[in-house]
């Protein structure tokens, strides 16, 4: 099968594209293949078609990281969070890599089924904190892998986990992780519970730092005085598990 197309020779720069990646047609223009030459090179066998402008390798294998990688410049605010993040921050023990991948970005929108095909992932735009917290707080570049790939710190991964509760995230898996936790940044954490907008979330805040008597545990507190002092917050989880949670 040939490798030229209107003069273009392939083969060069078939051996120095990227291996494990999704391509894009951005990516392809920088290496001198065309939108026009993709598209043919993938109808030849040359390139996986995965999505409108977006390729593989024939016969490569896609990695995790370099997948998310590409899906931050499609995403805006994509994010490993919650249980995923914990894990990603050393609590291996309790949370195994096959896992489901938490993902969470700032707007509703369905994942490629070239990713979600690939990766068993949960992808979610829940609004934890109100407009006022700088952008990107409390994210970091992954500690291991690729530093284009965000993840959330200890503090906001917890919140984001205790938003979960009720939903994907049982109560009692939740409490474990939280007393497994090492010391959280009392700055940091302050900070977002702050700017916290999720009466569930605080109160849970409040109730596992009175439990495990942490550190934290007051500002929790303080916090769920704003957002509705002494009143009591009940909810039932679509598994029938009751959250029942006081007040300040």
């Amino acid at each position: 099968m040939k490798l030229t197309i209107d003069g273009f020779s392939f083969k060069a720069v078939l051996a120095t594209l990227p291996r494990g990646e999704p391509l894009g047609s951005a990516m392809l223009a920088q290496y001198g293949v065309s939108a026009f030459r993709a598209s043919a090179l993938a109808r030849s066998g040359w390139l996986t078609h995965l999505a409108r402008g977006v390729y593989m390798l024939p016969g490569d294998t896609l990695t995790r990281d370099a997948c998310l990688a590409f899906l931050t410049h499609q995403v805006t605010g994509l994010h490993l969070g919650g249980k995923t993040a914990l894990g990603v921050s050393g609590m291996r023990h309790a949370v195994a890599f096959r896992d489901v991948l938490s993902l969470w970005g700032d707007r509703a929108r369905s994942l490629p089924a070239w990713f979600t095909q690939r990766f068993n992932c949960r992808y979610q735009s829940t609004q934890l904190f109100d407009a006022r917290l700088p952008k990107g707080f409390a994210l970091q570049p992954l500690p291991v892998g690729r530093p284009d790939v965000l993840v959330a710190t200890p503090e906001r991964a917890m919140l984001e986990l205790l938003s979960d509760v009720g939903k994907d995230q049982s109560l009692a898996e939740a409490r474990q992780l939280v007393e497994m936790l090492p010391g959280l940044r009392s700055d940091v954490l302050e900070t977002l519970l702050a700017h916290t907008t999720r009466i569930k979330v605080v109160r849970l805040a409040q109730a596992l730092g009175a439990e495990f008597e942490l550190p934290w545990g007051p500002l929790a507190a303080q916090q769920s005085q704003r957002l509705g002092g002494g009143k009591r917050w009940i909810a039932v989880s679509s598994s029938g598990e009751r959250l029942d949670l006081k007040g300040a």
